[in-house]
């Protein structure tokens, strides 16, 4: 009973009602039906269900139509692509042909895809492109901090070589009665006959951008050009160098015309120290 049922639900018998298996299928549909009454009853209630159903949906063709329809079911009853020209070429209103589907739609869709996917890749490397100039940026702001620092701490460095060589005989400049907070520390090298000021260190009053400084050394009593030089800046650091000299007994600042002179403005006079 079981085996009835499963072929029944096969679906050979609704094949076998539209025509549509072979001449062995057949066969043993007709064979099934000859032995299970059961075949016979549903083979009818499968014919009764399509004829209900073509009357239900059946629409009235022309003439023209009606007679090629009924000549090809009578040469082929299951052929539909015969059926389905007929239907295509008719020129009956009543008869609607179903359009084509457009395959093209498919490549506009995947042609936006692909222009969004380049669209958001586009807008992706210019945000890379950007992080990556910030990050150039900053390195190389990180390597001029960095230089920056080596630089200072080579003259704190070369600085404080200074003030372990013994050669070297440190000298603070004190102020004079015209400016007496005023205070320089430089140091001599009695060897080399360098002569180092203490740019950081020294305490001078402010002048105008038409005049400088002017380091002096005493020599029996007369001045010597040992060059001019700036207040330093905020940032500065270190020593700077002035000329050599082998001999001197003291050293004195004066407030000079910018290049220095020949000689020193006494009454412009600074600081002055003497060994």
């Amino acid at each position: 009973m079981e085996d009835v049922k499963a072929y029944i639900e096969s679906g050979i018998l609704e094949l076998y009602v539209l025509g549509d298996i072979s001449a062995t299928e057949k066969a043993q549909v007709e064979e099934m039906a000859a032995k299970h009454p059961e075949i016979v009853a549903e083979i009818a209630e499968i014919e009764r269900s399509m004829e209900l159903y073509a009357e239900e949906h059946a629409i009235e063709p022309s003439e023209h139509l009606r007679s090629r329809v009924l000549n090809n079911l009578l040469v082929n009853l299951g052929d539909d692509n015969t059926f389905s020209k007929a239907v295509t070429h008719q020129d009956d209103d009543n008869v609607v042909a179903l359009p084509i589907a457009r395959v093209t739609s498919f490549y506009k869709y995947a042609f936006a895809a692909c222009l969004t996917l380049l669209l958001i890749s586009v807008y992706g490397l210019v945000n890379l492109y950007s992080k990556l100039q910030d990050s150039n940026t900053q390195l190389t702001a990180l390597q001029a901090d960095k230089l920056r620092m080596a630089n200072q701490v080579s003259l704190r460095d070369n600085e404080l070589q200074v003030y372990r060589d013994t050669a070297f005989k440190v000298l603070k400049l004190k102020g004079t009665a015209k400016t007496p907070a005023a205070t320089m520390v430089l140091a001599w090298n009695t060897v080399s006959k360098k002569v180092m000021v203490d740019m950081p260190g020294m305490k001078l009053p402010q002048h105008d951008q038409k005049h400088q400084y002017q380091l002096w050394a005493l020599v029996n009593g007369k001045p010597v050009d040992m060059g001019v030089f700036d207040l330093p800046k905020a940032d500065t650091a270190g020593i700077k160098e002035m000329k050599a000299i082998a001999y001197a007994q003291g050293f004195a600042v004066t407030l000079e015309p910018n290049g220095g002179s020949i000689n020193p403005t006494m009454d412009q006079m600074v600081v002055i120290g003497t060994f």
